[in-house]
């Protein structure tokens, strides 16, 4: 159960912020962490890309450098407006993961950060079935968030943080099989190489590449 910590967080811009760089120290900074889910991916100015809740556009703001065609989505109205001032080259929908309001195979590529967590299982299944519909054969699902550590030294200070700013959604995140997840709904690995996530931090961050 999160502090009212998570509340404040949510409601001020310069506290989410503050901690969002604070966290993104452990990767060496917030370029590099809004990066990761990125890296060794082909993405130019004509790539359609969804930003999926993004929340008030920090990842928005890195995507917009790559491509023309940026779409952010985000359930909360505040988040939208936030993220329209913040990055006002970028388009944005709201409305809910689960139930996107867009065609069948439409983007190129769907990126999200640090959001999946956030889900129940049953929303996590029903969001990852969404990502594939709304992407165009052949394009990237990607995304960055919590991993359970692979260095037990790590689990102290990732508990503590759950405690201060997540929910028991966040636990059960860390414990799902998102590889079974997503094959199930029909992804691939774009590193047919890789059996398991990138990890970061002790384990305790985990990039997925997966291809419709």
């Amino acid at each position: 159960m999160a502090t009212i910590l998570r509340d404040w967080s949510y409601k001020y811009q310069w506290l989410y912020d503050g901690i969002s760089r604070l966290a993104a120290l452990t990767v060496g900074g917030e370029t590099n962490f809004r990066q990761l889910a990125l890296q060794g991916l082909n993405i130019n100015q004509n790539t359609e890309v969804l930003d999926l809740c993004c929340g008030s556009g920090q990842a928005t703001n890195f995507l917009v450098q790559h491509s023309q065609n940026v779409t952010g989505l985000d359930a909360s109205p505040l988040s939208i407006n936030r993220s329209k001032k913040n990055v006002p080259s970028a388009q944005y929908v709201e409305a809910f993961a689960e139930n996107m309001p867009f065609s069948n195979n439409q983007f190129d590529l769907v990126h999200t950060s640090a959001a999946l967590h956030e889900m129940n299982s049953e929303q996590l299944r029903q969001i990852i079935q969404e990502v594939y519909r709304v992407l165009k054969p052949g394009g990237i699902f990607t995304f960055v968030d919590f991993h359970s550590p692979t260095n037990p030294l790590f689990l102290p200070g990732l508990a503590i943080f759950f405690w201060l700013f997540e929910t028991e959604t966040c636990w059960n995140f860390i414990n799902t099989n998102l590889f079974d997840l997503l094959q199930e709904v029909g992804f691939y690995l774009v590193d047919s190489e890789l059996n398991q996530p990138v990890l970061y931090v002790g384990g305790s961050l985990q990039v997925v590449q997966v291809k419709k």
